[in-house]
């Protein structure tokens, strides 16, 4: 539970459970995970551009549509057969260019909800001759992580924005997200490893450009191998940056006192329903594990585990176990079988759509989609016998209390607010509440005699919620 019981100011915005930071006590309920739900494939290898594989999608909304960018085609080789090159500071893209072995190809779908997802003829680049693909790059660099870059000082043939890695991290640009140039000849980022999905955006809490990519934790545990990162974990750090070009040390994120784990990808999003909120989705790769003897890349399995911030650098891990687990699908218990995509989508009011990647190095390699309820990450959740939970103290702004809820037939939530003494505040109480019972994204719940929640805008006031065969997923005064 939370220990500061120092007001915070929540005004209008959204409160999730994704950490204990808004709750004081809890009686009898307890923080409940909740896992995606399998849907469809929706991106399959199709083309001859994409008989390697397809992975590392970045998906987004803009408008009235749903844009992804995903990595197809070539597959790179073993890291053991690699040649070692250095990056350099002072490299120029040529220079790096004849360092290269191994083009990266990138390619666009997109949707009008989410699910169904088309690949357009773009006439772009060139592949075996011919124009007629979806591809959007074709050239060194490859595990583009493209971004629309909301930034209004910034001018329009760099609207969009990637970044792209082979040995360092280099930048891109285009003024539509599909035509893209090199944005400046030298490395953005030098300090390896990048050696997986590095993932930028523009994050409007900060006022920052922030990278997302590899990193090592030294001294959690020995890790097996060779490379950057023998005697650590792969781990993630932090990169900000004012202008896109020049950009402060990595910083590794901070978990406090879990354990560590090697993690692979990130995907890291912030949660556009809850201001200040991060999520992250890191591939967690158990190398000690070896379920199919012989397998020809190595030993390990993989699951998705869930991270949240509310800083952007220090994340939460209250939620040990795996977001998303391999399941019954034996191709995914392999070393690096599946992965989770960068992107949220919002594919209906009361659902939310994320992607992953799965039977990696295989034929049967897709990007799938999974569901999950709107803000439907963590609740609060009482069993038959009910229990109550208080929240920290809080000042708000709004004129009525709005639950993203749901219970059983025999179920209900109840609301009462207290005072800075601990007392409920008259006409707040849980003798005058509604009892509400259903299931609702946006549900508001009353109390008797209808009280002026007008007037207690700007006052200290605490939560206490009740819940019997319930979950609380989010609240907001709006």
């Amino acid at each position: 539970m939370a220990t500061s019981l120092s007001p915070i100011d929540i005004s209008n915005d959204r409160q999730l459970f994704l950490d204990d930071t808004i709750v004081a006590s809890m009686d009898g309920l307890c923080r409940k995970l909740h896992e995606p739900v399998r849907r469809e494939r929706v991106i399959v290898p199709e083309h001859p551009w994409e008989t390697e594989g397809v992975s590392y999608m970045v998906a987004t909304r803009e408008g009235d549509r749903f844009r992804a960018w995903y990595r197809a085609g070539i597959q790179e080789a073993s890291p053991r057969s690699r040649p070692r090159v250095e990056p350099q500071p002072e490299w120029t893209w040529d220079e790096h260019d004849r360092n290269s072995h191994a083009p990266g190809l990138y390619a666009y779908a997109e949707s009008t909800d989410g699910i169904h997802w088309e690949k357009p003829a773009l006439n772009l680049v060139d592949f075996e001759g011919s124009t007629a693909n979806n591809l959007v790059w074709y050239a060194t660099g490859n595990n583009m992580s493209p971004f629309r870059d909301p930034n209004p000082d910034v001018p329009e043939d760099e609207r969009y924005k990637a970044v792209v890695r082979h040995h360092a991290v280099f930048g891109l640009a285009s003024p539509d997200g599909f035509n893209w140039r090199l944005l400046q000849q030298q490395p953005l980022l030098t300090d390896r490893p990048f050696d997986s999905h590095n993932i930028a955006f523009y994050d409007e809490r900060l006022g920052e450009y922030v990278i997302y990519s590899r990193g090592v934790l030294d001294g959690a545990r020995e890790a097996p191998g060779e490379g950057p990162f023998k005697g650590g974990l792969r781990w993630v750090r932090r990169w900000r940056s004012k202008d896109f070009r020049t950009w402060s040390e990595g910083e590794l994120i901070d978990c406090g006192d879990t354990p560590g784990e090697q993690f692979y990808t990130n995907a890291c999003i912030p949660y556009d329903r809850a201001p200040g909120t991060y999520l992250m989705f890191p591939s967690r790769f158990v190398q000690e594990r070896e379920p199919i003897p012989d397998w020809p890349h190595g030993p390990g399995v993989s699951d998705i585990v869930f991270l949240s911030s509310r800083d952007g650098l220090h994340f939460d891990r209250s939620f040990m176990e795996a977001f998303v687990r391999p399941g019954a699908d034996p191709a995914n218990w392999h070393e690096r079988g599946i992965y989770m995509e960068r992107g949220l989508l919002h594919t209906s009011p009361t659902q939310m759509s994320i992607y992953g990647m799965e039977n990696w190095r295989l034929p049967s390699v897709a990007i799938r989609r999974y569901s999950l309820r709107t803000d439907g990450f963590v609740s609060v959740c009482g069993g038959y016998g009910g229990g109550t939970f208080k929240t920290v103290p809080v000042t708000f702004s709004g004129a009525e209390l709005e639950l993203n809820y749901s219970t059983s037939a025999v179920g209900h939530v109840k609301v009462e607010l207290q005072d800075a003494s601990g007392m409920p505040i008259p006409g707040f109480s849980f003798d005058d509440s509604q009892e509400l019972f259903g299931d609702e994204i946006a549900g508001t719940i009353d109390w008797r005699n209808e009280p002026d929640l007008k007037a207690l805008v700007g006052q200290q006031l605490s939560l206490r919620i009740e819940l019997r065969d319930a979950d609380l997923f989010a609240f907001r005064f709006r």
